[in-house]
C-alpha cells in the first residue's frame, strides 16, 4: 500500500490561483490483533507496520520482551490493514483479563486505563548512563529534516529519531501519528538490540505524557522534543528520571528535568 497519493489542488499564492498536483500522506486504519482477537484499531501510515506493532506491544505492556511475540503477519483487509500477532499464553491471558475488567466500567480514556490511579501509577526509574552535550542535541535537530523523506514530500508526518551521544541520527521512523512514529522506532531498535544508555531520542512533535511514558518503558534516558512539553509529561519525567528537553529548535532548546545529563561546553 502506498504511503502517499497525488491529488489535484488549486493553489492560491500572492493573489493568483493555479492548478497542480499535491502529494498527500496516506492514513489508513490498522487493526492490531492478538491470538486472533482484535485489540485496537489505529490510524497510521502504512509503512514499517511490523516495527509499529512490536513497539506498541512493548510500550503498552502487552508483551514483556520480544520472545513473547511468537508470530506476526500483515494482512490486507477490505477497509484497511491488520497486523495479526500470536503472543505467549501468559501475556494473552493477562490481556484478556485487562479487557474483561474494562467491560461495563467508565474509564478515563487514556491508554486503556480503567481508573485515574492507573494513569498516575509510579513508573520504573530509568538508569543514568547518558551524557550528551548541548552541541550534540543541536546537531541532531539541524539534521532532522534531512532524515524525514515522507515529511519532505507531504508535510504531514512526524518523525522519531534515535541519535548517538554525539548527535548523529542512527535510525528514524515516520508516521502521521507522533505516538506511532515513536512506537515504530522503538520496535525497530528493540529488534536490533539497542542500548538505551548510548544515545537519546528526538521527536518532531510536542512531548506529551504518552511520549515520555513510551520512552521510559524501554529505558531511554533523554527525550528531546521539537515542540512544547505538557505539565503531565514534565511530572512523569521527574518521577521516572528522564531528562526532558523541549522547544528544541536550531540555536535553542529548554531543559525541563535532570539537566545533569546535558553538558554545556
Amino acid at each position: 500500500m502506498s504511503i502517499s497519493r497525488q491529488v489535484p489542488v488549486s493553489e492560491w499564492q500572492q493573489g493568483r490561483s493555479s492548478g497542480r498536483q499535491d502529494h498527500v500522506a496516506a492514513e489508513v486504519p490498522v487493526a492490531l490483533s492478538y491470538n486472533k482477537r482484535s485489540h485496537v484499531v489505529m490510524m497510521a501510515t502504512p509503512s514499517e507496520l511490523e516495527d509499529f506493532a512490536t513497539g506498541f506491544s512493548l510500550t503498552e505492556g502487552i508483551i514483556n520482551q520480544l520472545s513473547d511475540l511468537l508470530e506476526m503477519s500483515v494482512i490486507a483487509r477490505e477497509n484497511g490493514l491488520e497486523v495479526a500477532m500470536t503472543i505467549g499464553q501468559d501475556c494473552f491471558a493477562r490481556l484478556v483479563e485487562q479487557r474483561r475488567n474494562l467491560v461495563g466500567r467508565t474509564g478515563c480514556g487514556l491508554c486503556g486505563a480503567e481508573s485515574l490511579e492507573q494513569v498516575t501509577r509510579d513508573p520504573k526509574v530509568v538508569s543514568s548512563h547518558v551524557s550528551v552535550t548541548a552541541e550534540a542535541i543541536q546537531k541532531a535537530i539541524q539534521s532532522l529534516t534531512d532524515h524525514q523523506p515522507m515529511q519532505a514530500v507531504t508535510g504531514a508526518t512526524h518523525g522519531a529519531a534515535w541519535c548517538s551521544v554525539t548527535g548523529t541520527i542512527l535510525a528514524l521512523r515516520e508516521d502521521v501519528g507522533r505516538h506511532n512514529a515513536l512506537d515504530k522506532l522503538i520496535g525497530h531498535l528493540c529488534k536490533n538490540c539497542f542500548d538505551p544508555g548510548q544515545g537519546f531520542v528526538l521527536v518532531s512533535s510536542r512531548a506529551s505524557y504518552e511520549m515520555v511514558y513510551k520512552a521510559g518503558v524501554v529505558g531511554m534516558e533523554v527525550l528531546v522534543a521539537v515542540s512544547a512539553p505538557t505539565t503531565l509529561a514534565i511530572d512523569f519525567a521527574n518521577r521516572s528520571g528522564i531528562t526532558l528537553v523541549g522547544f528544541a529548535r536550531p540555536g535553542r532548546h529548554n531543559v525541563y528535568t535532570f539537566e545533569n545529563r546535558i553538558c554545556n561546553l
